[in-house]
C-alpha cells in the first residue's frame, strides 16, 4: 500500500463540479492499493501517516505529526501510484489491486482514519479534481 502525502494549508476534491471533501491544515493522502495489500497493510500505513512528523514545532523543525498540529486528512484514491514505470513509456498497472479489493481497502483505511482524526475523502473510481495549497512544499512517499 502506498500513500503520497502532502502537507497542505488547504485541500479539496470535487466530483462533477461539487466539492465532496475539503480540509484546512493537514495532509492530502493520495492512496494506492497493490495486489498483496490487506487490512494489516492499511493499519500499518495509517499508523505511519498519522505519526509521520512533517509539521513544524515552535523551533521550525519538523517534529509534529498531523494530530499534534491539529490537522485533518483528505484521503483520495489514486490507483496510478501502483503503476510500474520501469520499462517503456507507458505505465503498467499489473501490480495494482482489483477494483473490488482496492475499494474495500480504501474504504477501510478512510474509516479507520475517521475514528482517530477528522477525515474527508474523495469518491473511489470517480473523475476527481483535486486542488490544494502545498505547504512547504512538503511531500513524502510512504509505502508498506
Amino acid at each position: 500500500m502506498i500513500a503520497l502525502i502532502q502537507r497542505v494549508k488547504w485541500a479539496k476534491v470535487e466530483v462533477e463540479q461539487q466539492v465532496i471533501g475539503e480540509i484546512a491544515t493537514g495532509l492530502l493522502v493520495l492512496l494506492g492499493v497493490e495486489q498483496q495489500d490487506d487490512q494489516a497493510s492499511a493499519d500499518k500505513l495509517l499508523e505511519k501517516v498519522l505519526n509521520y512528523r512533517v509539521f513544524a514545532d515552535e523551533n521550525g523543525k519538523m517534529n509534529l505529526n498531523v494530530q499534534q498540529a491539529q490537522g485533518s486528512l483528505l484521503v483520495v484514491s489514486q490507483f496510478t501510484l501502483a503503476a510500474d514505470t520501469q520499462k517503456g513509456l507507458r505505465p503498467s498497472f499489473s501490480r495494482g489491486a482489483s477494483p473490488t479489493q482496492a475499494e474495500a481497502l480504501y474504504d477501510y483505511f478512510a474509516d479507520q482514519a475517521q475514528q482517530r482524526i477528522t477525515t474527508q475523502t474523495g469518491k473511489f473510481a470517480a473523475d476527481m479534481q483535486v486542488s490544494l495549497q502545498n505547504d512547504g512544499p512538503v511531500t513524502f512517499w510512504l509505502q508498506v
